[in-house]
């Protein structure tokens, strides 16, 4: 074979297998996985704040967290096989070999304790490869209201089994901080809260975990919250030391949203337009992001043209695919198919990339890590040379 033949196969060779990942990403993310070994469940998540139920797996140097404990999983067509002793395992569908993964090792920070005797991993939790975690309040005014309640939201689970303490003081967040950084490397931390009383919306806790983190460690940090009354929240956020800033619309159309979201749904779309003008200013474009859980009941149509005003604006448009929890309402709720998140993720990958917000560019927050949905694959295709 000739040189330059020798290079084109190289090329095809390589855009097949970023095609492939994608794909396999979609599929897991979807459908779930099957293990063989059910010790290889040992660093998952269950319930609490999201993601939950999932597992953090590293695909073709992508990590992804794919579903292991839902009811999709227990019977999906993909099975992990028992990993060997370098820590990489295979994936199968249907006997057929379709990749290999390995898994992120587990933080030595979790294995630390307070002076009080509270362990670390019940202050915050390694997130995919190397984010910090951390549910500042683990309580929500409308978790205890099934009438306005988040019918997918599972923030009282891990409190209520012992997993989580319910208020993260801000001396905790920075001694854990400080200890994640140094002994496992980590490079961004997410904070976010339950929705307290008041009109701040949980910003005000965030303000002063932030401040205590950044005089303990130097950690980019994005916070997340509902839309404060008062958008004078957002400068004191970026004054404390918070570099990016999320405020989830979950569901993009009014109608979904007081079906899945009926207390939250208080808070109109228009309202967190309104929240994001004033926040990118602020903080900058691309470091306002939104995370919208496809296959709740909105259309393709219907996410992509919400997706097209915030990319306007310089939000970034974090969508996934929706994964019930265990005993949550919606825990029977199906999952949306590969084949509907790839007409949801590869025109939205252009929006990103023509709008100059790619993942990349972002300082903290889930866009940047992208465990949770193969949006950053089809970015990475895109500016790699391959098709989206």
């Amino acid at each position: 074979m000739t040189p330059l033949k020798l290079k084109a196969a190289a090329t095809e060779t390589a855009e097949a297998k970023r095609l492939t990942s994608r794909a396999l990403i979609n599929e897991l993310q979807s459908f779930g996985l099957r293990l063989a070994d059910p010790a290889v469940s040992a660093n998952g998540r269950r319930g609490g704040a999201g993601p939950s139920d999932h597992r953090a797996l590293t695909i073709d140097g992508m990590t992804v967290m794919a579903p292991i404990y839902t009811a999709a999983a227990f019977e999906s067509p993909y099975l992990l096989e028992q990993p060997d002793a370098a820590g990489k395992a295979r994936i199968r569908r249907d006997g057929a070999l379709v990749g290999e993964v390995d898994f992120p090792r587990a933080p030595r920070f979790h294995a630390l304790k307070t002076a009080d005797g509270i362990p670390y991993a019940q202050i915050a939790t390694l997130h995919g490869r190397d984010v910090l975690a951390t549910t500042v309040l683990q309580s929500c005014i409308r978790y205890q209201s099934r009438a306005k309640t988040c019918q997918f939201c599972a923030i009282g689970q891990s409190l209520a089994a012992g997993r989580t303490i319910e208020r993260k003081t801000p001396g905790q967040l920075a001694e854990v901080a400080k200890a994640a950084v140094e002994l496992d490397g980590v490079t961004q931390m997410v904070m976010t809260t339950g929705t307290p009383p008041g009109k701040d919306r949980g910003a005000a806790v965030l303000v002063e975990s932030v401040r205590a983190v950044r005089a303990a460690v130097d950690l980019p940090i994005q916070v997340q919250c509902e839309p404060p009354d008062d958008f004078a929240w957002f400068s004191r956020l970026k004054e404390a030391g918070a570099d990016a800033l999320g405020m989830h619309l979950e569901a993009v159309t009014e109608p979904v949203r007081r079906r899945v979201m009926p207390g939250k749904a208080q808070v109109s779309v228009e309202t967190y337009f309104d929240a994001f003008a004033a926040a990118v200013p602020l903080f900058g474009r691309g470091q306002v992001s939104t995370y919208i859980l496809a296959g709740l009941g909105d259309s393709v149509a219907e996410i992509l043209a919400i997706s097209e005003r915030l990319v306007a604006l310089g939000v970034y448009p974090f969508v996934v695919p929706f994964v019930p929890i265990s005993g949550t309402p919606l825990e029977s709720h199906p999952t949306p198919s590969p084949a509907f998140m790839d007409a949801i993720l590869a025109p939205l990958a252009r929006m990103i990339v023509a709008g100059g917000i790619a993942s990349r560019k972002t300082k903290a927050g889930c866009a940047k890590c992208g465990a949770c949905s193969a949006l950053s694959t089809y970015e990475r295709d895109l500016t790699t040379g391959g098709r989206a």
